[in-house]
């Protein structure tokens, strides 16, 4: 359900920009490992230990993070600047506040990771992200056409990038 969710934010924003595309892409590679580790995606071929699965979900989960809060948001808040779009940057503050809380989660869950003592517990906590991850890319995929697709007519093409 969220791989189909993230095929459907690529196809629409896929394009955009490289920076969005490359984002948009760690978010696919993260989902695949997430269901990888999971066994949601039964057809899937990494067979890989399932700590290594883990700490690799951990390392994507971190930079796919940073680079929201370090590049893409603020790309998307300057292209709104530029286009003196006031309403949409009082409307994002919300937004940003939620990301703001999602990220703890996921950094919270990141230094879970190391402690994580029985199966059951990591079973809880990998669902627990799960549920993170999709209220995440939901509020993240507002926040792209509240700052981004709203600016497509005007500039005829998108501005980031």
């Amino acid at each position: 359900m969220m791989l189909e969710g993230c095929k459907s934010a690529k196809e629409r924003w896929g394009g955009v920009s490289d920076l969005i595309d490359g984002w948009l892409n760690e978010r696919q590679n993260m989902l695949v490992l997430y269901c990888s580790m999971t066994g949601a995606d039964p057809q899937g071929d990494d067979s890989r230990p399932l700590q290594e699965k883990l700490r690799n979900f951990c390392q994507l989960l971190v930079d796919y993070v940073s680079a929201g809060h370090f590049e893409i948001y603020e790309q998307l808040e300057q292209e709104a600047v530029e286009f003196g779009d006031k309403d949409a940057l009082a409307s994002s503050q919300q937004l940003f506040k939620a990301i703001q809380k999602n990220t703890g989660a996921c950094l919270d869950f990141n230094d879970s990771c190391e402690t994580l003592g029985n199966i059951a517990e990591l079973q809880a906590t990998l669902s627990m992200i799960g549920e993170t991850l999709e209220e995440r890319f939901s509020l993240e995929d507002q926040l792209i056409a509240m700052l981004h697709n709203s600016h497509k007519d005007e500039a005829g093409e998108y501005a980031v990038g």
